[in-house]
């Protein structure tokens, strides 16, 4: 949980930061670049190595991320220095989130039974988004245990029109009936 308010205060911070030097594009790149070199646990192991001076690590990021905001840079050192490179796929999560916000962009985590091609992904995009008077993209998983239809999780709102969702509430009615006989 701490971890996930603290990438999201980095996140903010950042996000300001952008916004005000009208880089939020750049950022993006950038906070994406640094998850992929992160990411290599061999890499990620040398910079979290105290033998390994600040002045070499900054040397060999700056080699790995090739051009990159200063301010990024300064970032991703900070972290290391602090032990929590760990939260920095976190922090660009939360700041795509807040790019997206900012763009009137809501993200759904959509789960359906079978995989949805494009035609279908875009259609029911189309429809959340009329639903919810913004624009949305998706996020897609597949679960087959929901047996068909699909559950959303936009913001805060969980949108569940699954056959198993619906097996079960028609269930309860009959168990229900058979109670009040």
């Amino acid at each position: 949980m701490a971890r996930k308010a603290y990438g999201r205060r980095y996140a903010r911070a950042v996000f300001e930061i952008a916004l005000e030097n009208n880089e939020l594009e750049r950022w993006q790149t950038d906070l994406q670049k640094i998850v992929g070199v992160i990411s290599d646990d061999t890499f990620l192991a040398a910079m979290d190595s105290p033998k390994i001076k600040i002045d070499k690590k900054t040397e060999l990021l700056k080699k790995r991320l090739g051009d990159i905001n200063p301010l990024a840079l300064n970032l991703v050192l900070m972290l290391i220095n602090r032990g929590g490179a760990g939260i920095i796929g976190k922090i660009a999560d939360e700041y795509r989130s807040l790019l997206d916000a900012y763009r009137g962009i809501q993200s759904a985590d959509v789960i359906t039974a079978v995989p949805l091609d494009e035609k279908d992904k875009d259609k029911l995009a189309e429809n959340l988004g009329n639903l919810l008077g913004t624009k949305v993209v998706l996020k897609s998983e597949v679960d087959p245990e929901i047996l068909g239809g699909i559950i959303a999780r936009v913001g805060g709102k969980l949108l569940d029109g699954s056959t198993r969702s619906k097996l079960a509430a028609l269930k309860r009615e009959l168990v229900g009936m058979e109670r009040k006989r």
